[in-house]
């Protein structure tokens, strides 16, 4: 497991931008993968985006596709998740996640990520 600090999170009208950072504590960072989930009071956490170790593969979920991007400097153990047209159904906790080597097929579930930050809260305002 590697420790995993997200910052980023506030409050928003509808419509703005947020932009959300994972830093990671891995010394192979480059060879793992970084999800966000996120979770809204009463519901389960659920899939946000990811981005893969090999070649950067990218996934959405269709929420917050055209919407959401997610990057990573391999350089600095950063990722991060830029959030625009931002909508009330946005608000959550969101958290960042990381696996190891995690096969591109399984960006998506959150059962496979095996280290996982405290979580921001993002609220967006109508």
């Amino acid at each position: 497991q590697v420790r995993l600090v997200e910052s980023g999170g506030g409050l928003v009208q509808a419509g703005g931008s947020l932009r959300l950072s994972c830093a990671s504590s891995a010394r192979a960072f480059s060879s793992y993968a970084i999800g966000w989930f996120r979770q809204a009071p009463g519901k389960e956490r659920e899939f946000v985006a990811a981005i893969g170790w090999i070649a950067g593969r990218t996934d959405y979920a269709d929420s917050v596709k055209g919407r959401f991007t997610i990057s990573r400097d391999n350089a600095k153990n950063t990722a991060s998740l830029q959030m625009t047209n931002l909508k009330p159904e946005d608000t959550a906790v969101y958290y960042c996640a990381a696996d190891f080597r995690l096969p591109d097929s399984k960006l998506d579930q959150k059962g496979w990520y095996d280290s996982w930050g405290q979580g921001t809260q993002v609220t967006v305002s109508s």
